[in-house]
């Protein structure tokens, strides 16, 4: 049975009730679909008859939720209803609801606020929780950043050859857009006489005067957008499963990097020291290289093109640096 819930007034740009639906059963939570255990003969091979655990409660109402919102039935930003409904559409007591939530929140599906204008929300799938968790096993490890670097660019070549296999003309227009905005963030950082640093910490904040007002405008940092146009070529390969990976590695890379001073995620997704605009053009160069061979088709000599481009790239990461994405 749905049972729809009345949007609350909180304000006028958070997103009204979402509806959760339930199934009730006689005795209890009927909303994962769980079948209850039959009896049955216990024999002797030892295959019948093992002891199996039941899930808790909280965990089913977790279940539930988490199917919900991963099939797009709850949405980003929407706000589920109220604790007193739905204890009373799931059948169970504040502490159990509350143990659920706390297993989405765990799992960065819902985020929950306290107060008269709290409640629970909703939060679509990203990787990171994924990420963080491959993270901590890969430093376990030992893992040194070179290795996930190198994880990371062995990505890109097949997604290249799959870019210029089938170039479509809205893929070639992102990556026609990328390469304006690197070449604008260099231009842009020459002209503010930083060098390729940008400011200090390596974002690129620049202060520049407007007038002589003193006006604080930013900068673009022209590593990272010299880097969006590598994480763009696996993106419009198109094949999802390379998509997430991709994003996990690059979330590591930027928790294990983001900390060194002077160090930008490069192109190739490495860390190296900016040195100088004469090789940040290079990059530019072979990008622009790279758009045009994708453009007419030739998909062995843009594979071969980057292949090179991230080898040379490779030549520049830390050698034996291990991942340290607990600060230390």
């Amino acid at each position: 049975m749905a049972l729809l819930q009345p949007a609350t007034n909180l304000d006028a740009t958070r997103r009204s009730v979402h509806p959760v639906r339930v199934t009730r059963v006689a005795g209890g939570l009927g909303s994962a679909g769980v079948a209850r255990p039959t009896p049955t003969t216990v024999l002797d091979d030892g295959r019948v008859g093992r002891h199996v655990r039941v899930p808790k409660t909280a965990e089913l109402v977790a279940a539930h939720l988490r199917r919900q919102i991963v099939r797009s039935e709850l949405v980003e930003g929407d706000a589920l209803p109220p604790e007193a409904v739905l204890m009373e559409q799931f059948g169970v007591s504040r502490p159990t609801l509350r143990e659920a939530f706390r297993v989405l929140e765990s799992e960065a599906l819902i985020s929950v606020r306290r107060g008269a204008h709290g409640g629970a929300r909703v939060h679509r799938p990203d990787g990171h929780v994924a990420a963080r968790y491959a993270g901590l096993v890969l430093e376990h490890r030992r893992t040194t950043v070179s290795d996930v670097q190198h994880a990371r660019a062995s990505l890109e070549t097949p997604a290249v050859r799959m870019l210029a296999e089938a170039p479509a003309q809205p893929a070639l227009g992102r990556l026609r857009a990328a390469l304006s905005e690197s070449a604008a963030a260099i231009d842009g950082g020459r002209r503010d006489g930083q060098g390729s640093h940008g400011a200090p910490g390596g974002h690129g904040a620049g202060q520049l005067g407007a007038a002589g007002a003193g006006l604080d405008t930013v900068t673009p940092d022209p590593w990272v957008s010299l880097n969006r146009f590598h994480h763009l070529l696996v993106e419009l390969a198109g094949n999802q499963t390379l998509t997430v990976i991709d994003n996990m590695l690059r979330h590591i890379l930027h928790a294990a990097t983001s900390h060194q001073p002077g160090d930008h995620s490069d192109v190739a997704g490495s860390t190296v020291t900016a040195d100088t605009h004469g090789s940040l053009a290079e990059h530019q160069e072979v990008h622009n290289r790279l758009v045009e061979l994708i453009e007419r088709g030739e998909s062995d000599a843009a594979e071969a093109l980057w292949r090179r481009h991230l080898a040379e790239a490779a030549d520049e990461l830390p050698s034996s640096a291990v991942l340290d994405l607990l600060g230390g």
